[in-house]
């Protein structure tokens, strides 16, 4: 029996941070050893918002650097970019024709993207659950690693390849595999510096909100002595009246390596003045060899290019042969 398979990706628009790292990046290198996993730098979807194109490639190209300085291993994961594999956006298209317009409508996501974009919100926001579904279900994975704001859209995923087996297939010889969720309890969901109610988030306008994985140490320290915190003395978890000092302990637990009891006692009567320097100087340890591997990978594009390359060609010869499945299930006929 092989591996199971996973999947996963990220949108390539500016540079990772923190959350990306602990909520989703640093799961998959654990992950690796013992599935068979697949992570892909989402481009298709990066456009559904205002972007520059002029950094648009670039910008992929550092998301693969990333995912390589923070030990992803090429040998035991396949790396790959959305855009290189034209079935993607054609399984897309056919399951267009299956997804109920009312399950789109439904999804919390758009609606809340689609307050900041007002009138330039565009059909790519409101469909791209169905491309999600279609980058998802090429690979026929059996989980798909997700944080718990990306559960939803898994679960459309499951419905829509359900939908499309019930029409199409039959209980006995179903067209498409139906993946399961993933979800990443600890670190999964990484908060706002400025905000511990929201998400860090690289579309945050405020570079103060998040910790970029290339920041340098300087600006990390910035960063975390003036973030948001509270005028109570003594640090604790659990206090809901208390997000950030949730969030800033979770994320010295983590990168610690301590256990959440340990931190609690350690950080019990501490004052922010006494913590935010220790806990920069536990991000800038931490972030040092992803920020060195990152550069000397970035020094070497015909090393990324070969890897990405490779990528493509594992990738897409499992994509196309379930498009081809999905097609032929719909009536289609074989190219002559």
């Amino acid at each position: 029996m092989g591996k199971n398979r996973i999947l996963s990706g990220i949108q390539p628009t500016g540079n990772l941070h923190l959350g990306n790292y602990l909520g989703a990046i640093r799961n998959w290198v654990a992950l690796q050893e013992e599935y068979d996993s697949f992570l892909f730098m989402a481009d298709l979807h990066a456009i559904t918002v205002p972007h520059n194109p002029k950094a648009l490639a670039a910008d992929t190209y550092k998301v693969a650097a990333t995912y390589l300085a923070c030990g992803i291993d090429p040998q035991k994961s396949t790396i790959f970019v959305q855009s290189h594999i034209s079935a993607h956006s054609e399984l897309a298209w056919l399951f267009n024709c299956v997804t109920p317009l009312n399950w789109l409508e439904r999804m919390i996501q758009f609606k809340e993207k689609a307050v900041k974009q007002g009138e330039n919100v565009t059909v790519g926001l409101f469909d791209y659950p169905v491309l999600q579904a279609a980058d998802i279900l090429l690979y026929e994975p059996d989980l798909v690693p997700v944080g718990e704001d990306q559960k939803q859209h898994v679960e459309l995923t499951r419905d829509i390849v359900n939908r499309f087996n019930f029409q199409y297939g039959s209980d006995e010889k179903p067209v498409i595999k139906v993946p399961e969720p993933m979800i990443q309890k600890a670190g999964a969901r990484v908060m706002s510096l400025t905000d511990g109610t929201k998400k860090m988030s690289k579309s945050d306008p405020s570079e103060m909100s998040r910790i970029d994985l290339i920041d340098p140490p300087e600006l990390i320290l910035k960063k975390i002595k003036r973030c948001k915190s509270d005028p109570v003395r003594g640090l604790e978890f659990d206090n809901p009246d208390r997000p950030e000092c949730q969030n800033l302990l979770t994320l010295y637990m983590i990168l610690s390596g301590q256990t959440k009891e340990s931190v609690a006692q350690e950080c019990a009567d501490m004052g922010w003045g006494q913590f935010k320097p220790l806990l920069a100087e536990t991000m800038v340890a931490t972030l040092q060899p992803i920020q060195e591997k990152y550069q000397a990978l970035m020094a070497d594009r015909a090393y990324l290019e070969s890897i990405l390359r490779e990528g493509r060609e594992k990738a897409e010869a499992i994509a196309l042969q379930t498009l081809a499945k999905a097609k032929s299930a719909l009536g289609y006929s074989q190219p002559l």
